[in-house]
């Protein structure tokens, strides 16, 4: 019997749910973590998603860039007991950019120099925006407190599977000299590099033009040049946590063929960089039944449903039957391909549950799919 997710997630320290946007990952991240919690420990659920649905579903007045701690109560009365701690906290990238300029300045002279600089307030703009970028910085932050047993990430949607893994280089390659190329020659190679968009770059030169440039730009690398070495080591740290045996990635997916698509090439890929694979969860996949053996097929249907409720009303259960019949053999086809191809015997599959998982009830349920037994 393959070993249920509370198992396989107990010594992690650091869960990171990756996946395609669009598959519930949100809310199987804070599942998730209400599920670590009510086994006792201390744990943070970091989301991307500035909505205020997983807000209000935890009970919370709005989510920051702080961890807030969610009333363990409103878990009691939909059926959870919480025996440890959940925090709950969303993502201002901005804001983690700037903290981590904060840390890394050797002193507050420089540090006023860096975030009062325009090229910095322009340009740091457009690199924050990269989500992957500050989530890893963030999520580096958080293991460093010791505040909490487990973190839960829940990671930007990507359309390359190796914006997240690269992450950490993105910490010295903003600092070291890529900047100034930006500025002298923003297109081509140098702007993709970074994954800053040739606008961005432009709308700094129009901003700050003539003396004021050079003024400013003397002052941006003369503040960075000391906090060059502290970034290196902060990326080299990254590296070594999304590496280490106790975080585990956990891949969200959807029967859809996109977002399984996905899924398979971003476990090929943690695979290939040695990163600790250990989930496969299947979200939203229609099922009629607990088992292939409880399901009927239409053809057998047909003569007990004419039989029963007359061939007008018959036919038409029959026909909605079928389209529903269709679309669970559509998905259990590609729990089969997920299953061949990533190597996952036992994937946790999730049911389409009715209605926009908006509530605590909803978590729950989503809770008690995810933590039963293998």
């Amino acid at each position: 019997m393959a070993a249920s997710l509370q198992e396989t997630l107990a010594d992690s320290s650091v869960v990171i749910c990756a996946g395609s946007g669009g598959v519930g990952k949100t809310t199987t991240a804070a599942a998730l973590a209400a599920g670590l919690a009510a086994n006792g420990k201390r744990v943070a659920v970091v989301t991307i998603d500035p909505a205020r649905r997983l807000a209000d579903a935890l009970g919370l007045e709005r989510l920051t860039n702080q961890p807030e701690r969610v009333d363990e109560d409103r878990f009691a009365d939909a059926g959870l007991k919480i025996e440890g701690e959940l925090w709950a906290m969303t993502l201002d990238s901005q804001r983690t950019f700037d903290e981590l300029i904060e840390t890394l300045s050797p002193d507050a002279k420089t540090r006023d120099e860096i975030l009062g600089n325009r090229i910095y307030q322009q340009l740091s703009g457009a690199v924050a925006g990269s989500q992957e970028f500050t989530a890893v910085a963030k999520l580096y932050e958080l293991d460093r407190s010791g505040r909490f047993d487990a973190i839960v990430l829940d990671t930007p949607p990507s359309r390359n599977a190796l914006d997240f893994l690269d992450a950490p280089d993105r910490l010295t390659g903003f600092f070291e000299g890529r900047a100034l190329k930006f500025l002298l020659a923003p297109t081509g190679f140098a702007a993709r590099a970074l994954g800053v968009g040739t606008g961005a770059i432009l709308g700094v030169m129009k901003r700050i033009t003539g003396v004021e440039l050079l003024e400013d730009l003397s002052v941006f690398f003369q503040a960075l040049g000391g906090l060059i070495d502290g970034f290196r080591e902060r990326a080299e740290a990254v590296r070594e946590l999304l590496a280490d045996p106790h975080t585990s990635f956990v891949v969200v997916t959807s029967p859809q063929r996109d977002s399984a698509d996905e899924a398979i090439f971003f476990a090929e890929k943690l695979r290939s960089a040695k990163m600790n694979f250990a989930a496969l969860i299947v979200n939203r996949v229609h099922r009629l039944g607990d088992s292939e053996e409880s399901v009927q097929t239409p053809a057998k249907l047909a003569g007990q449903l004419g039989e029963r409720l007359g061939e007008p009303l018959g036919e038409r259960v029959l026909a909605s039957y079928s389209a529903a019949f269709e679309l669970a053999a559509r998905d259990q086809a590609s729990i089969t391909r997920l299953e061949e191809e990533t190597g996952v015997a036992s994937p946790v599959v999730i049911p389409e549950l009715p209605g926009d998982i908006h509530d605590v009830d909803g978590l729950v349920a989503i809770h008690s799919r995810l933590f039963t037994s293998g």
